[in-house]
C-alpha cells in the first residue's frame, strides 16, 4: 500500500468510525477519560492549544484553552467536535500537510496518533512551523507489548476497530524527535489498568504503574518535548536580578558587591534583611552608598524564613531573569555567570546548582547532611521526574516570567515550604520547565553561622516529600 492508498483508507475508516460513536460501548470511554484527567494535569488553563487528531475534540476541551484548534483528517470527526465543542475551532487536514495553519501554540497535543501515521517524522516536522521556543509538544502512543492484547479487544468488540498500527517504541520516538529538531524533557508510563475495574483500576492506575517493573506493562507511554535549544540573540541580552537573602550576614556583604558579576544588560542586587542581630541592615545600606555605580535594593522582611525572603525579592525584582545567591557565599558569586549562561544558551529554563560534583572544602558540609542531600537528591529525581542531584542548594535562576506562572499555581501545593527551594523546584517540575544543573564549588563559611536546623528542617523535607508524592507523582 502506498501512501495516497493509506490516507484513502484511513479517511474511509473514521468517517466510519465516527458514524458507530454513539452506538459503541466498551473499555475505551474509561481509557480516553483517564487521558483527559493526565492532559488537565500536564495543562494549565487559559493557554493556545492545539491538538492534531482531535477526533471529536473531547480531550481538547477537557484541558480548557484560552484558544483551542482541532485538526482531523476526518469530515465527520470535524463535524461532530465542531457541533459538541462551539467555543473552540477545528480543521479538516492531513497531519503530513500542515501549511495552512498560519499560527503558533503553548502546546501541541498528540494523543494516539503516531500509531496510526503513514511518516511519523513528517508529521513531527510540521510542528516546527506551530512553535515557539516554549512550546510543549505532549505524545502518548501505545507501548509495543499490548499489540497482542489489544488486536483481540478489537476482535471482542471492547475496543475501537483499528488501522494497521506503527508499533513506535520510545527509543524510536526519542530518535524521530532528535530528526525533526525537538528534544524529549521527560517521558514516564500510564494506565496500567484500562478497565473500569472498581478500586483496581484507580490503584493501578495512580499508584502502581509509577513502579518498576510493573510500569513496564502500562498501556501508553507519555513524552513531553520542546523544540532544540537556540541561543537568544545578543540584541536580547536579559537584565539579570539576584536576590540575596541576608540575616546576620553583616561581613560578607561588602564582598557581595565587589564579586557579584555584572550579566546580560546588567545585575540587579536585591537585598533582603531578615531579622538581623548583627547590623547586616546597616552594612548594606553603607555598602550600596560606597557604590553608586551597582543597581540595589534593600528590603526589610516582616515575614520569616529563607522562603519567605526569596518570595519577597522576587516581588521586587526588575530582571528579567531571577537568581538566588546566598549571603553566606559558600557559593562563589563569580559562579553566577553560569546559571546566566544556562539560560541564555537555551540549555535549561530552570538552573539548579549542584554542589556535590566537585570536592568540598573541609568544613563546607557536615556528613549528616551530605548524606542526607543524596538520599533527598535520589526522592525528588524519582518524583519530579528530571535528574535533580542537589535538592538544597540555593543558588537557582529562572526566567522571570516562568517565576510568575509558578506564583499563580503556588496554591496547588500550598505554603508549606520555609527554604523556597521546594517550592521553585514543584512549581518548575509542574510546568514541565526543563531543569539543568550547574555544577559549582561548595566553600567553607567565613562569617556567622549557619541558619539551618539539621534534624527539625529534615523532617521537614521528608513532609515535603509527601507533598510532592500526593501532588506530582501520584495524580
Amino acid at each position: 500500500m502506498d501512501s495516497q492508498s493509506y490516507r484513502r483508507a484511513r479517511q474511509a475508516h473514521w468517517d466510519e468510525l465516527a458514524n458507530r460513536l454513539d452506538r459503541w460501548k466498551g473499555w475505551g470511554a474509561y481509557y480516553h477519560r483517564r487521558l483527559a484527567e493526565i492532559h488537565r494535569f500536564l495543562i494549565a488553563p487559559g493557554q493556545r492549544v492545539i491538538e492534531i487528531g482531535c477526533a471529536q475534540g473531547d480531550l481538547l476541551a477537557a484541558v480548557r484553552p484560552a484558544i483551542g484548534v482541532g485538526v482531523d483528517f476526518s469530515v465527520e470527526m470535524v463535524r461532530r467536535a465542531a457541533k459538541r465543542h462551539p467555543k473552540l475551532r477545528f480543521i479538516q487536514a492531513d497531519a503530513h500537510d500542515l501549511q495552512s495553519l498560519g499560527e503558533t501554540f503553548d502546546v501541541i497535543i498528540l494523543s494516539d496518533l503516531v500509531n496510526d501515521l503513514w511518516d511519523v517524522q513528517r508529521v513531527l516536522q510540521q510542528l516546527s512551523r506551530l512553535s515557539i521556543p516554549r512550546t510543549r509538544v505532549i505524545l502518548n502512543f501505545y507501548s509495543r507489548l499490548w499489540e497482542l492484547p489489544l488486536a483481540l479487544a478489537e476482535c471482542l468488540r471492547l475496543g475501537r476497530p483499528t488501522l494497521h498500527q506503527n508499533w513506535l517504541t520510545v527509543e524510536d520516538m526519542y530518535g524521530l524527535l532528535r530528526l525533526a529538531d525537538f528534544e524529549v524533557i521527560q517521558r514516564w508510563e500510564e494506565v496500567l489498568c484500562p478497565l473500569p475495574i472498581p478500586f483496581l483500576a484507580a490503584l493501578s492506575n495512580r499508584y502502581l504503574v509509577r513502579l518498576w517493573p510493573l510500569k513496564m506493562l502500562a498501556l501508553t507511554n507519555f513524552l513531553v518535548a520542546q523544540p532544540r535549544a537556540q541561543r537568544r540573540p545578543s540584541d536580547t541580552e536579559p537584565m539579570v536580578s539576584v536576590v540575596i537573602p541576608a540575616r546576620n550576614e553583616a561581613g560578607n556583604i561588602s564582598d557581595i558587591f565587589t564579586r557579584t558579576p555584572e550579566l546580560g544588560r546588567g545585575t540587579e542586587l536585591v537585598f533582603v534583611e531578615g531579622h538581623s542581630t548583627d547590623n547586616t541592615y546597616g552594612a548594606i545600606e553603607k555598602a550600596i552608598a560606597e557604590h553608586p555605580e551597582r543597581r540595589c535594593k534593600l528590603i526589610k522582611q516582616s515575614g520569616v524564613g529563607k522562603g519567605d525572603a526569596v518570595r519577597l525579592g522576587f516581588s521586587e525584582s526588575s530582571g528579567e531573569i531571577l537568581m538566588i545567591l546566598d549571603a553566606d557565599l559558600t557559593v562563589s558569586p563569580e559562579d553566577l555567570y553560569r546559571f546566566h549562561e544556562a539560560l541564555c544558551s537555551g540549555k535549561g529554563e530552570f538552573a539548579n546548582g549542584v554542589r556535590l560534583v566537585y570536592p568540598m572544602e573541609k568544613q563546607a558540609m557536615r556528613f549528616i547532611n551530605l548524606l542526607g542531600n543524596k538520599f533527598f537528591s535520589l526522592a525528588f529525581s524519582w518524583l519530579l521526574g528530571q535528574p535533580v542531584k542537589d535538592t538544597l542548594c540555593g543558588t537557582k535562576a529562572l526566567w522571570k516570567s516562568d517565576y510568575a506562572r509558578i506564583a499563580a499555581d503556588r496554591s496547588y501545593f500550598g505554603d508549606f515550604d520555609p527554604f523556597g527551594d521546594f517550592d521553585l523546584l514543584f512549581g518548575a517540575a509542574k510546568l514541565r520547565l526543563k531543569i539543568v544543573e550547574v555544577p559549582i564549588r561548595y566553600g567553607e563559611r567565613t562569617y556567622g553561622a549557619t541558619n539551618i536546623q539539621r534534624w527539625k528542617h529534615g523532617w521537614l523535607l521528608l513532609k515535603m516529600i509527601a507533598v510532592a508524592a500526593a501532588r506530582i507523582k501520584f495524580v
